[in-house]
């Protein structure tokens, strides 16, 4: 069986680790800080800065392990070429996870490399640089750290007030050492969806229903699927998901965010593993889960198919305050009903927003699929984090 470095043990990784256990997978869980809740399920763990290329170096030494599986941004992603050179297998790639990590790569990658349809862009390395950046990109316009996740230094310019606190924002957002930038134009879209992309290495490029989510502070909300969207602009998102990812290299799941607008599809993101909207598949939408997919295609089993199974919904659960012991309540009514379960994910701390939980909701096929999502979302705030 395989041996597995997972670098980052977030809620996702954690059910990454679920899923390589099932199948008798040993995984070494890395993270800055220990207990994080993947290294509660996993074999080993490891505590790093996985911004220091010598522990990195080192971590990998001393497991020699057969995939390096990346679940974060904050890792020195250029030690992955290293890696590669020496042996190692990088999920999906080398090249791919030290373009998706970084989101100037990625786009120039999709906007001018592969010629995608994109947001107007520019990018910015200080606040005198973002205000002429927003200048030629116009307002209102999103601005997001190079370097982060889940909505964490992303925020709205509206006016000329907005270009100083933004910078200010989006550098205390920011993961890793890169002060850089992005000021994206706002599209103005009908919906925005999540393409899971699932690239096998010997079989075809596989797509997932897809996912529409709605988002706060740049971070989703609720998650469903399948959204419902045209057939044309289904067969679009596939087709430009396919082009990027094939672009990448590699095997793995990938999210792919698209905008939906009168004028068609625009490309967003792209993340080289499971996404967090697509923990609605935890209600066993499909066949097989987000996590399941990815553990398949890393270890290069064959996935022959996926097929939607039933309706589902997922709605996060977030803390308001900090706390060094956070306790829950309300987990009982979940509990009590019917077509909805609930996922704790472990954290021992919280902080204002953080994500510490997530209710799941679904439903037969054919079923309707805003009271699975207004569901979720009731079920949800039923749940209280206790400070």
């Amino acid at each position: 069986m395989a041996k597995i470095l997972l670098l980052g043990a977030g809620e996702l990784g954690k059910e990454f680790v679920i899923a390589a256990q099932r199948l008798g997978q040993t995984v070494i869980a890395v993270d800055s800080y220990d207990n994080a809740p993947a290294m509660q399920v996993a074999d080993h763990r490891e505590v790093i800065n996985m911004l220091n290329g010598t522990a990195l170096d080192d971590v990998v030494a001393k497991h020699q392990p057969d995939y390096i599986v990346p679940e974060i941004e904050a890792i020195r992603t250029e030690r992955f070429y290293d890696y590669e050179t020496q042996g190692y297998t990088v999920i999906p790639s080398a090249k791919a996870a030290n373009y998706t990590m970084n989101r100037k790569a990625i786009r120039d990658l999709a906007a001018k490399d592969l010629d995608l349809k994109t947001a107007k862009y520019r990018y910015a390395t200080s606040a005198n640089e973002l205000k002429e950046a927003v200048a030629i990109v116009g307002m209102p316009c999103v601005v997001k750290p190079l370097m982060s996740s889940s909505g964490k230094g992303q925020s709205t310019i509206k006016t000329e007030a907005d270009i100083e606190k933004a910078w200010t924002y989006s550098q205390e957002g920011s993961r890793g050492d890169v002060a850089e930038v992005i000021v994206e134009a706002f599209v103005n879209f009908n919906y925005e969806i999540t393409l899971l992309t699932v690239s096998q290495k010997n079989g075809p490029t596989l797509f997932c229903p897809p996912i529409g989510h709605r988002q706060e502070r740049g971070d989703y909300q609720e998650s469903w699927q399948p959204a419902t969207m045209e057939a044309v602009h289904l067969k679009t998102a596939q087709a430009m998901a396919e082009q990027v990812t094939t672009a990448l290299t590699g095997a793995g799941i990938w999210g792919v965010e698209f905008f939906v607008a009168d004028d068609g599809v625009y490309f967003s993101e792209l993340s080289p593993r499971p996404h967090d909207t697509g923990m609605v598949t935890l209600a066993n939408t499909q066949n097989f889960n987000e996590f399941e997919l990815h553990l398949r295609a890393v270890l290069g089993l064959p996935i022959p198919e996926i097929t939607l199974e039933r309706i589902g919904a997922s709605a996060v659960i977030l803390a308001k305050g900090a706390s060094n012991n956070p306790t829950f309540s309300g987990i009982s009514e979940v509990a009590a009903t019917v077509k909805s379960d609930i996922k704790i994910f472990g954290k021992a701390t919280s902080r204002p927003y953080r994500r510490m939980g997530v209710v799941v909701t679904y439903d037969h096929l054919g079923g309707d699929i805003s009271e699975v999502t207004q569901r979720a979302k009731e079920l949800a705030d039923k749940i209280e984090v206790h400070l």
